[in-house]
């Protein structure tokens, strides 16, 4: 029964609507918790500057909630994610991003979000397939994904599988993908964020992840609590090993990797691994920039990831 709820489950929203069902899930224990988080989730969407849709489409996997501006005829621009943050986080990017292509953020169903998963966990392959039923949905082609952090390992596990048609990928500072982390100390303010949620813990998160904590909005920052707060999301990290050398050498097509300078997730060395190992690779440094490069230099990121996007062969 629970699963045909989360499989029949594929509503239409309104533009910029928030009139989302509250569901089951297996990261809210309650739908008064999870009622509360939608609410914050809606709030920062109210950030997005941009018309856009809210959409869900029923997978073998569960419901994906799915954000979508940009012009119909653009060539599709998958965003994902980075752990928890959700969809909304790319409220300073949006607008940019969907000038001429057409933008599908899509919520990681094991995460605080909008979509649903209809399983406790999903493996690597099960998620892969899992937005390869969203690109089917939509009939995508030249897909171009772009993912920060978990959503960057993600967007390179997708681009490695054969038989896809996925035209460019970028990689804003992505987990695990290379291997190491630059700053263990500063990365394990998420984890207390997780075991901990507090107002206190929070800012100690921003504070350790971004350049310019000041100027990530309120808003998204009370969302991110409350996902910790009253989720309990599902962590992958032991899904998400480092890609081997043949893995990385597999990658024909052109990626992009930015990462900031104060980044406590990668560095240089990871640049350096990067052009070792991937054919078709361009590299930069976003100067003040922490591991939210997307919001703490949201212009120069933008700018850097629409130049690339544009680029012909």
């Amino acid at each position: 029964m629970r699963n045909f709820i989360f499989l029949s489950f594929n509503i239409f929203l309104l533009v910029g609507c928030s009139s989302f069902k509250i569901v089951p899930d297996y990261v809210f224990d309650s739908l008064h918790k999870k009622e509360l988080y939608i609410k914050s989730y809606d709030e920062t969407l109210k950030l997005w500057d941009v018309p856009f849709e809210e959409l869900d489409v029923a997978t073998n996997y569960g419901s994906a909630h799915i954000i979508v501006s940009g012009p119909k005829t653009g060539e599709p621009l998958i965003l994902f994610h980075g752990t928890d943050a959700s969809s909304t986080m790319w409220y300073p990017n949006v607008k940019e991003f969907s000038a001429t292509y057409r933008v599908y953020a899509i919520d990681f169903p094991l995460e605080a979000g909008k979509s649903v998963s209809n399983s406790i966990k999903l493996t690597n392959k099960q998620a892969a397939l899992f937005y390869n039923e969203i690109f089917k949905h939509f009939k995508m082609e030249n897909i171009n994904l772009l993912g920060v952090s978990r959503g960057g390992w993600m967007a390179t596990y997708l681009a490695i599988q054969p038989n896809n048609t996925i035209k460019k990928i970028i990689l804003l500072s992505p987990a695990q993908t290379f291997g190491g982390v630059a700053n263990l100390g500063k990365v394990l303010t998420g984890i207390n964020l997780k075991m901990f949620p507090s107002p206190k813990s929070t800012d100690r998160f921003f504070n350790a992840f971004s350049y310019y904590p000041d100027g990530i909005s309120s808003v998204f920052k009370n969302q991110l609590y409350l996902a910790y707060k009253y989720g309990n999301s599902k962590p992958r990290l032991l899904n998400m090993m480092p890609f081997s050398k043949k893995e990385l050498k597999s990658l024909k097509i052109p990626v992009l990797i930015l990462i900031g300078d104060h980044d406590i997730v990668n560095n240089e060395k990871t640049l350096t691994k990067a052009h070792k190992f991937i054919p078709n690779v361009e590299t930069a440094v976003i100067k003040n920039a922490g591991h939210f490069m997307s919001i703490d230099q949201s212009e120069n990121t933008n700018k850097k990831v629409v130049e690339f996007l544009n680029k012909t062969e």
